[in-house]
């Protein structure tokens, strides 16, 4: 008997690879009927001095315009449920962490990648992040070269 996923994470950050996973999220959720869908964004505070307000905002703007644009993919492609979360914080943590036990994940999907390989050498990818901290299943997406 194959699993039946009800509560899907999909993790985007505005990258190519996010965009594969998010288009298999829909995949999946397709073929699990009454899933949500959970678009979550997590907007990396590590990465802008906290007392710069435009920055802050700029970001929050581009997750929302992110956000949306997915939900309404998502729709439009005949999935009902689709929830939207932005969170503050380190990526790598607040997936596993936090996002995957407020939305009850069963599965949570991501890109491959999403930093480059320089940084990816220093700190790790937050898939491999998520592979090594979730308690659920996790599908990391390839990217097609």
């Amino acid at each position: 008997m194959a699993n039946h996923y009800k509560n899907i994470l999909v993790a985007v950050d505005g990258s190519k690879e996010a965009e594969y996973a998010f288009r298999k999220s829909i995949d999946v959720a397709k073929r699990n009927e009454g899933s949500i869908i959970n678009i979550v964004n997590v907007i990396d505070t590590r990465s802008f001095e906290a007392y710069d307000r435009s920055i802050f905002g700029r970001a929050q703007k581009r997750s929302e315009e992110l956000l949306n644009n997915y939900k309404a993919k998502a729709e439009a492609d005949g999935v009902e449920n689709v929830e939207m979360r932005i969170e503050y914080g380190s990526p790598k943590s607040m997936i596993t962490k936090d996002l995957a036990n407020i939305v009850e994940a069963d599965l949570i999907i991501c890109g491959a990648t999403g930093i480059n390989a320089v940084e990816r050498f220093l700190i790790g990818s937050v898939s491999e992040a998520i592979v090594r901290s979730a308690k659920c299943d996790v599908l990391v997406i390839r990217t097609p070269e």
